[in-house]
């Protein structure tokens, strides 16, 4: 190698050395000016990580905790210590509780809860033999046995003579809905009257 050649090569080593420190001064500077604001925000991350696992093994205890009580509520319906602590733990699963108490005592209870809410209204509807609640599920388009309340509205309006009306509520019925077959069966019935 010449001489100029080994001068190139010294320079551009110095020169890579001293952008490498040039670097590093940099990165100290930023270091010392951000200091307090990067230990911050790695300790948030280290608290926000712990927070989480602490809250999701409280999640999980009070869902072990719910579901042990809701086990006793439905062997024993009448503990009220079991139904105090699945009131606390999940209150929804506390309405369904409720929801099968009332529905073994043959009773009406408020819930929350819109498909049992629905269910509820319905079986109030069926008991109390209340055609024109048993109209309004049917005329709801979300209500979950929309068909079947049909199906109940048109019996009961043919067991009140009204045969008729009871047909004209059984053409409301789907031929894809499951209860088809009984609505047929209704309206062979009904062809005699």
């Amino acid at each position: 190698m010449s001489i100029k050649e080994n001068v190139d090569y010294v320079k551009d080593e110095l020169s890579s050395q001293e952008k490498f420190l040039e670097n590093f001064v940099k990165g100290e500077r930023f270091y010392k000016k951000y200091k307090t604001l990067i230990f911050a925000f790695i300790a948030i991350i280290i608290v926000g990580s712990i927070g989480t696992v602490i809250k999701n093994s409280m999640d999980e205890s009070n869902k072990l905790k719910a579901n042990l009580a809701f086990n006793k509520v439905l062997q024993n319906s009448n503990d009220a210590q079991a139904l105090e602590e699945l009131k606390n733990k999940n209150a929804k699963l506390y309405e369904v509780a409720l929801f099968l108490q009332a529905k073994k005592d043959n009773k009406a209870v408020e819930v929350n809860i819109p498909l049992l809410k629905e269910l509820s209204k319905y079986q109030v509807a069926l008991a109390n033999k209340n055609v024109d609640e048993l109209n309004n599920l049917s005329m709801q388009n979300d209500f979950l046995l929309k068909e079947f309340a049909i199906f109940n509205k048109a019996l009961l309006l043919s067991n009140e003579g009204k045969y008729e009306d009871a047909k004209a509520a059984l053409k409301l019925i789907p031929q894809t809905s499951k209860a088809f077959e009984l609505a047929n069966l209704l309206n062979h019935y009904l062809l005699t009257k």
